[in-house]
């Protein structure tokens, strides 16, 4: 007996219409292609097939320090600040409701945090409040790199975000090897800039991540840092300064920024609330106080730029979110770095819970028998462990899998091939238990994993 039509459509699930377009994938933007773009999904979708699994994986923030009560407090201190200021009541309510400012609506407050948290001197105008760091990446790369001969230097290993977005944007990039020590190597910097410019093209600018850079979990040591503005100065060079982990240094480790260290307004500084404050916010802002001209005697400073690209995107910051890390800011008299000393703490043993288990499971003689290694990271989330085996997509699931921990593979981070055997291990969202579990059992899944390399 033959089954209705309508029957057979039910069962097959949902049905195109006849006629309905098919885009091939090959007529969509090139990035579309790029497995760069896959790398962080799926990681997600690893996630929640074990949900159980121990997760080294995300970047994310410890949620023990977050109360949701604390979400209005933070709203009507801001509110409460509105009115100080003289606003009347319709006046706040177009700041919280309407469209606002295209360069932000908290710029005096996050121009104050800055000033003691970082002792950057810098204009409430000169700031631009993005949504997320993300965007803040988006708009300055859009910004800076004017034609196809423009290239972007970036520190390898890289996060995978500033890669993505020059994809994004057809920009070409160029890695920059981390140095022994941390962080690019100026004289690495000065060669590929003068090896970019011997092609005909121009290095526009260095992405770095001074602080516990992720995905290596390196700082760059202060006398680094100056030489390797001394280097961008000498090759005309701007520096794209991003610092989300800048204030989760162990006691004493604390290191000025580019941005502080900078005298001719060489360096454009990405922040973010993600890590001080929260992520659900989705808050980050540019420090971009290079001037511009232009035609017929015009100035402005950069940051005005970025607002007129921003004005096409996402075109303005939400007011809310602004509102609450607002009252955030001001709950904590504008200094988060006081504010994020419980974080900070956490953050700090957290790494050393880490470090001493590795240590503890994998004494040195097995070290040496294995072919591992690890870094010894002085803040920050992230470590790095370096094995004997391809630490690829494939072993990350099997070790969900057999041994219930998850991991970050290392590869995507390398714009141009390499960490094919080395993984990042994030303390950031575990307690001490969880990562003493975690190791023990990871520890059992490289023991394994090199063994089964070995074998071949």
């Amino acid at each position: 007996m033959s089954v209705p039509a309508a029957e057979r459509a039910r069962s097959a699930g949902p049905q195109s219409p006849a006629g309905a377009v098919t885009l091939p994938l090959a007529e969509l933007h090139a990035s579309l292609s790029d497995p760069l773009l896959d790398a962080m999904t799926f990681l997600n979708e690893v996630t929640t097939r074990y949900p159980q699994a121990v997760s080294f994986a995300p970047g994310r923030p410890y949620e023990g320090f977050f109360e949701p009560e604390d979400v209005p407090v933070y709203l009507d201190a801001y509110l409460d600040h509105l009115a100080a200021t003289g606003l009347d009541r319709d006046a706040i309510r177009t700041t919280l409701f309407q469209y606002g400012p295209t360069k932000g609506v908290i710029n005096d407050l996050v121009a104050r945090t800055l000033a003691h948290d970082e002792g950057l001197t810098v204009a409430p105008e000169a700031l631009v409040l993005t949504v997320g760091a993300q965007e803040g990446m988006l708009l300055a790369l859009r910004a800076l790199c004017a034609g196809p001969d423009d290239v972007l230097l970036v520190s390898s290993p890289c996060y995978v975000g500033v890669t993505g977005a020059a994809r994004l944007l057809d920009l070409t990039t160029v890695p920059v090897p981390e140095g022994p020590d941390g962080g690019p190597d100026p004289a690495a910097v000065r060669a590929a800039a003068r090896e970019v410019r011997a092609a005909g093209r121009r290095p526009r600018a260095l992405y770095v991540v001074p602080d516990f850079a992720n995905p290596s979990g390196t700082s760059m040591p202060v006398p680094a840092r100056t030489r390797l503005l001394a280097t961008a100065a000498e090759e005309d060079l701007l520096v794209i300064e991003d610092n989300p982990y800048g204030f989760f240094a162990r006691e004493g480790g604390e290191r000025p920024t580019l941005k502080a260290l900078d005298r001719h307004r060489r360096v454009v500084y990405l922040g973010s609330f993600a890590k001080t404050c929260f992520p659900g916010a989705r808050l980050g802002y540019v420090v971009a106080d290079q001037k511009v001209t232009g035609p017929g005697g015009r100035r402005s400073l950069l940051a005005d730029e970025l607002a007129r690209l921003k004005s096409m995107t996402t075109v303005n910051t939400p007011a809310l979110s602004q509102a609450v890390i607002g009252g955030m800011l001001l709950t904590h008299d504008c200094r988060l770095r006081a504010a994020n000393a419980p974080a900070t703490a956490h953050y700090a043993a957290a790494m050393g819970v880490l470090l001493a288990e590795l240590e503890r499971c994998f004494p040195a003689d097995e070290r040496a028998r294995l072919g591992l290694s690890w870094n010894v990271p002085e803040g920050g989330f992230f470590a790095v462990l370096t094995v004997a085996f391809a630490a690829d997509d494939a072993a990350m699931e099997r070790c969900a899998r057999e041994a219930g921990v998850l991991w970050t593979p290392m590869a995507p981070f390398y714009p141009a091939g390499g960490g094919e055997h080395r993984l990042r291990l994030s303390i950031s969202s575990l307690t001490p238990e969880r990562i003493v579990a975690g190791v023990a059992r990871l520890a059992d899944f490289v023991r394994a994993e090199t063994a089964r390399a070995a074998a071949g």
